[in-house]
């Protein structure tokens, strides 16, 4: 057998071998993602896409509706919602549990609007004078900022005192914008989802003998045929580079 042909058959090989590359680096990731982390996301894809070659085609919403679409069926790559429904996920097979990871938090905070005058809330008792002096406080039902509101309401005894002072909402944007538009005092929402209104402003987290986060967790769907190019993303996000983004999105690791 001659040379030549040996060398034909080789770049031919080696021709294949680059277009199969060329297919992979045009892989799209379809990734469900909670409000809480939007604008990191917003910010590290077009990273991790510049960088990567893959496209991210991603859905934002509330965790508690990403995951009633994941239990109807609804294909995805990687999702980031909050612990209790990754893990719940992992527990019916869905998210593969070695994918599990913790990506960042962001303290629960209340959200005033722009120019109004900032009362106290550096101390838990000071919060509840302030809070039972209010109008009205909003918050997303089944958000991260609502799930925590109802507990701390039951914690120091405010669930009844509060009782015709609160708007729950279907969303993080609805309460915002009920504040913006003078509709209501606070909206108790992570900062992270704060940040990102105009209009609305931070009074301050609470205090830490009754803090809690927002805490958001990766996972990689088990039926995908892309869970390495979602790992690489969920590894973008873990690298030490994000953390500038995180510091400015109201975010730190947990």
């Amino acid at each position: 057998m001659s040379i030549k042909p040996v060398r034909l058959v080789m770049t031919a090989a080696l021709a294949m071998v680059l277009t199969q590359s060329l297919v992979t680096g045009a892989t799209e990731i379809k990734v469900l993602c909670s409000n809480g982390i939007r604008e990191v996301m917003r910010d590290l894809i077009p990273q991790f896409e510049k960088a990567t070659g893959n496209k991210v085609a991603v859905t934002f919403g509330l965790s508690a509706a990403l995951k009633r679409q994941i239990d109807g069926g609804e294909p995805f790559d990687l999702a980031i919602l909050t612990p209790s429904l990754i893990d719940d996920l992992v527990k019916r097979g869905t998210v593969a549990a070695d994918s599990r990871t913790t990506l960042a938090r962001s303290g629960i905070a209340l959200g005033i609007r722009a120019g109004a005058p900032k009362p106290d809330i550096r101390t838990t008792d000071a919060v509840k004078s302030t809070l039972l002096a209010s109008t009205s406080i909003t918050y997303a039902k089944e958000g991260a900022g609502g799930v925590f509101f109802t507990d701390f309401m039951q914690k120091v005894g405010l669930t009844e005192g509060l009782k015709s002072t609160v708007r729950p909402t279907a969303s993080g944007e609805e309460a915002s914008e009920a504040v913006v538009r003078g509709e209501a005092d606070f909206a108790v929402l992570p900062m992270s989802e704060i940040l990102t209104v105009r209009g609305l402003e931070v009074l301050g987290t609470f205090p830490p003998d009754v803090q809690g986060y927002a805490v958001m967790v990766a996972g990689v769907s088990s039926l995908t045929p892309r869970g390495a190019f979602a790992r690489d993303l969920i590894k973008f996000v873990m690298a030490p580079s994000a953390l500038p983004v995180l510091k400015k999105r109201g975010m730190e690791r947990g």
